[in-house]
């Protein structure tokens, strides 16, 4: 393939095309294909030889590809955004004109793939430049893909197995690639209730499937609902590939401050096996309410999680960390009337700065809302209340 001559390459996507052969017109679009870097099919001006071949559209698209080829040899990754925009939109034409066929959905997943990557690099070199703002080639790829989404969505044909909404949930990914990687993530929810409303939720690919619902998942944990995002982020981790460790690296990143703030603390092993030692001493100090350990763990490793975006959901950490720690100030005093100031001296002494009573009751008070810890406070004695029987509610256990 990587020989062939442009007669030969446009023959064969002839061929692909009469016998309407998807998969096989796919693998000829596809940048990952070794084709690409076929001299002799690195074009820039290749519409004449295209039009020998092909009716409209069909000419155009393949145009378009043999020039983002010479583009991307080139370097030239503006051009070959534009170029693999154009073929999106081409794609987008023959979906809408084949009625009853889905046969064309091989090639848009591969050429919206490959448009979202163009974009990222077309970013680069435009703000290199000095002509843009970072993120505005990937948020105009996600308009041209919701194009293609809409003419899927809207396939409205009872023959569910011809039907075009098999390529929902592949665009769905797509797109939630861009939009958590441009900030966008309010983008996400007319997708999410497409998806489930679709009548092929639960028949799509597993990969596919195991793909929505890690985004799902971390949308879930953004919008803090804790308890949404542990059921997506663990199918994600469970049902992603056993020899896919780098896939399952990257949804435990986000399932594990997820669990540790549901009450549930990572073994060891776990973190060794996947490479993420950086909980562990956050994890450690969460469970043993050692506030000074923790703030230490996410300083130490502040640029990775930063980088994940998980630091702010690591801070949320403190609230089950200062459970932790006043429930040995109550174990330790054995009563149940507890005076603020006893919170406050073990807070300093975790070197809590400008800690004061005031401050170490509104902790408290936060706790008792969270029903992280039953009790009331005695504004008038300055003293904690709490209840005689399970005044600490189990929170920790082991993933």
């Amino acid at each position: 393939m990587a020989h062939l001559s442009l007669n030969q390459y446009l023959t064969k996507l002839e061929h692909a095309f009469r016998k309407a052969d998807g998969l096989a017109a796919a693998t000829l679009f596809s940048f990952k294909h070794a084709h690409v870097a076929n001299r002799r099919l690195q074009l820039e001006k290749p519409e004449d030889d295209c039009q020998n071949y092909f009716d409209p559209p069909f000419d155009e698209l393949v145009a378009a590809h043999l020039k983002c080829c010479w583009a991307v040899a080139n370097n030239d990754f503006l051009i070959a955004y534009g170029c693999q925009g154009l073929i999106v939109q081409n794609c987008t034409k023959i979906l809408q004109s084949q009625k009853d066929e889905n046969w064309f959905l091989p090639v848009m997943f591969e050429v919206c793939c490959d448009l979202r990557r163009f974009a990222i690099r077309a970013d680069c070199q435009t703000v290199k430049k000095g002509k843009g703002k970072s993120g505005e080639k990937l948020e105009k790829a996600a308009e041209l893909l919701m194009g293609c989404f809409r003419v899927c969505a809207s396939d409205s044909r009872a023959a569910v197995e011809d039907s075009k909404k098999w390529g929902m949930l592949n665009l769905v990914n797509q797109l939630f690639k861009i939009y958590f990687k441009i900030n966008k993530l309010h983008l996400c929810k007319p997708l999410i209730r497409a998806i489930d409303s679709s009548p092929l939720k639960d028949r799509f690919s597993l990969s596919q499937l195991v793909t929505f619902r890690f985004f799902v998942g971390r949308k879930a944990m953004f919008d803090s609902d804790f308890k949404s995002a542990e059921e997506y982020l663990t199918f994600a981790f469970e049902r992603c590939h056993k020899e896919s460790r780098g896939n399952k690296r990257l949804i435990l990143i986000y399932l594990l401050p997820v669990k540790m703030l549901l009450g549930y603390m990572p073994k060891v092993e776990v973190l060794k096996r996947y490479d993420l030692m950086q909980f562990s001493d956050v994890a450690k100090g969460v469970s043993s309410g050692n506030l000074l350990l923790l703030n230490e763990a996410l300083q130490r490793n502040e640029s990775f999680f930063i980088k994940c975006g998980i630091y702010l959901i690591l801070e949320k950490l403190k609230i089950i960390t200062y459970r932790n720690l006043f429930k040995k100030v109550y174990l330790i005093t054995k009563s149940h009337q507890l005076p603020i100031e006893s919170f406050t001296t073990v807070l300093k002494m975790m070197q809590v700065e400008d800690i004061d009573n005031d401050e170490t009751e509104c902790i408290l008070a936060n706790l008792i809302f969270e029903n992280k810890v039953k009790g009331y406070i005695s504004h008038q004695h300055q003293k904690l209340v709490v209840s005689k029987q399970n005044p600490f509610p189990v929170l920790s256990s082991v993933l």
